[in-house]
C-alpha cells in the first residue's frame, strides 16, 4: 500500500514538466513532496494508533495495543524507509539496488550486527509470551515503572517521577511484572490497653498518615491509605495502616515515616519502644483501579 503511494506519487509528477528529473529544480522539488508526504502520513498513522489506544481498555486490550504499537513501529520505519528509497532514485541511484540492500542479511551487514533483527524478534516474543502488555507496571533491568509503549527498537517505561525510560529490545534481560499494579506497604503500630492514651495513638497516626500523601506523592498509588484496628488472639491491639506504593519506593515510609511517628509516640509515651512499629510488604488479590 506505501508503495503504490510512492509509485503513484512518482508517476504523477514525473510526467509534468517543472518535476522534470533532468532539471535540478524539478528533483530538489519531488524530494520535498515525497519527504512531506512521507512525514505527513506517518503522522497520521500515528494519531490513529492514539485513538485506537484511547478506545482500549482492560487486559485484553491491552494486549491488542502491544501489539498495535509494535506493527506502528514497524510500518512507520518502512513509510521512512521507502521515502529514502525513492529520494535516492530522483538522485539517479538505482531503486532495485537500494531494496536488496534491506533483505535481513543486507541489514545485517550493512550496519555491522543484527541488532535490529533481534530487537524486532524480540519485540514479538515480549508480546506473543505475555510477558508484558503496554499499561501494566513492571520492572525491566532493574527500573520500574509502567510500560507505554512496545516498538520495532524499544520499550518505553515511564517511572514514578515520570520519567520516560527507553529499553532497546534485544537488551531486556530480566523481567518482573507486578500484576496488581502496585505494591502494599503495611505499617503495624502496637497501641497501649489504656483507651485515653490509645486515643491519643490513634490521633496521632491519622495525622501523620496524612502528611505521608504532602511530602511523599510520587511514591503512592491509587486510593488513600487505609487504617484499621487489628487484635491478635493475644490481646494485643494494633493500627494497621495500608500504602499502595509503587515497587521499590518504600524507603520514606520503613525509615523517615517510621522514626518520626515513633518520636511523636514517644512524646505520649516514653516507655514505647521502636520495636512496636513495624514495616512489611504484601500482595492485595485487588487490582488497582
Amino acid at each position: 500500500m506505501v508503495n503504490f503511494i510512492f509509485l503513484f506519487i512518482s508517476s504523477l509528477f514525473l510526467n509534468k514538466g517543472i518535476f522534470n528529473p533532468e532539471k535540478l529544480g524539478g528533483r530538489i522539488l519531488l524530494i520535498v513532496i515525497i519527504a512531506v508526504g512521507a512525514h505527513i502520513l506517518v503522522i497520521i498513522i500515528k494519531r490513529l494508533s492514539r485513538l485506537f489506544f484511547k478506545s482500549m481498555s482492560g487486559k485484553s486490550g491491552a494486549k491488542v495495543m502491544s501489539v498495535v504499537s509494535l506493527l506502528t513501529s514497524i510500518i512507520v520505519f518502512m513509510i521512512y524507509f521507502l521515502a529514502i528509497g525513492y529520494i535516492l532514485k530522483s538522485l539517479g541511484i538505482s531503486l532495485t539496488a537500494y531494496m536488496a540492500s534491506a533483505s535481513v542479511i543486507g541489514l545485517a551487514v550493512g550496519f555491522g550486527s543484527q541488532g535490529m533483527v533481534q530487537d524486532i524478534v524480540t519485540g514479538f516474543t515480549l508480546i506473543v509470551s505475555n510477558l508484558i502488555d503496554i499499561g501494566e507496571m513492571v520492572e525491566v533491568n532493574g527500573q520500574i515503572g509502567i510500560v507505554k509503549s512496545i516498538g520495532m527498537r524499544f520499550v518505553v517505561i515511564r517511572n514514578a517521577m515520570g520519567a520516560q525510560i527507553y529499553f532497546p529490545n534485544r537488551n531486556i534481560n530480566i523481567v518482573i511484572n507486578y500484576t496488581k499494579g502496585y505494591v502494599s506497604c503495611i505499617v503495624d503500630i502496637r497501641l497501649p490497653e489504656n483507651p485515653d492514651v490509645q486515643k491519643s495513638f490513634d490521633d496521632l497516626v491519622n495525622k501523620s498518615v496524612k502528611s505521608v500523601n504532602e511530602k511523599y506523592p510520587n511514591i503512592l498509588r491509587g486510593s488513600q491509605p487505609k487504617g484499621k484496628t487489628v487484635k491478635t488472639s493475644t490481646g494485643k491491639e494494633y493500627k494497621r495502616i495500608i500504602f499502595r506504593i509503587w515497587p521499590g519506593r518504600g524507603a520514606p515510609i520503613e525509615s523517615t515515616f517510621k522514626q518520626e511517628l515513633i518520636q511523636e509516640l514517644k512524646l505520649i509515651d516514653p516507655n514505647y519502644a521502636d520495636w512496636m512499629v513495624s514495616v512489611n510488604y504484601e500482595i492485595e488479590k485487588e487490582r488497582i483501579k
